[in-house]
């Protein structure tokens, strides 16, 4: 099941970080990022970095609730209340994983390069990197299931898959996490909207995906 293979990526990580194991890994990576010779330059120009700051702001957590509050709205005005407890319950529950992951694990932040964002908690996971993923990904996942066209569903999972790999890239650009503390966040939250999703398709449906019936094209939900 992929949720399963995310989270046993996720602990992998979890156990093997304290120890070093992944050490050797994050810095030369986060090292071959930077110019050579002076790790305060990241690599690209100018643009880039200011680039990675504004697509980082897209895994905050006041972005996120806003996104999340915004959705769970729209699924009211349409009467979905059980798809809106979903994406509550899918973005808190994400929360409040990622707070408890980084107080066990309680990692620093990188050392070797300047920080290009403000980092105030621990650093295993990335708290971006983890929310934007369990954020976007059940917001399509339940755009997917609300929809009768297949299509712009999968091009809304593409979309989230795209913006989550964004945001996780930028903390790693910025120099505020090791490469591992993204994988571990996009694991951990990609396994989490995959877990909620298959809990409300074995209990109660967040909102019948909606089909057309007859020669009328009429939407039955």
């Amino acid at each position: 099941m992929a949720a399963a293979a995310c989270f046993c990526g996720f602990a992998a990580l979890a156990a093997a970080v304290p120890g070093g194991a992944t050490l050797g890994f994050d810095r030369a990576l986060l090292l071959a990022l930077r110019a050579p010779g002076d790790a305060a330059d990241p690599l690209g120009p100018e643009w880039l970095e200011k680039a990675a700051r504004d697509l980082t702001s897209l895994g905050s957590v006041f972005v996120l609730c806003l996104l999340a509050a915004a959705g769970v709205g729209v699924l009211l005005r349409m009467e979905r209340g059980r798809a809106a407890v979903f994406v509550l319950a899918s973005t808190g529950g994400a929360v409040l994983l990622s707070r408890l992951a980084k107080d066990l694990v309680d990692r620093p932040r990188p050392d070797l390069v300047p920080h290009g964002d403000m980092a105030l908690s621990a650093s295993f996971p990335s708290g971006h990197a983890m929310l934007s993923a369990a954020t976007y990904l059940t917001l399509a996942g339940v755009a997917t299931r609300m929809l009768a066209d297949p299509r712009p569903g999968r091009c809304a999972i593409v979309l989230a898959l795209a913006l989550t790999g964004l945001v996780g890239a930028s903390r790693v650009h910025l120099g505020v996490h090791w490469p591992t503390d993204v994988i571990a966040g996009w694991l951990g939250g990609a396994g989490w909207a995959l877990l909620c999703l298959r809990v409300v398709r074995l209990g109660a449906e967040p909102g019948a995906t909606p089909r057309q019936t007859g020669k009328t094209g009429r939407l039955e939900t």
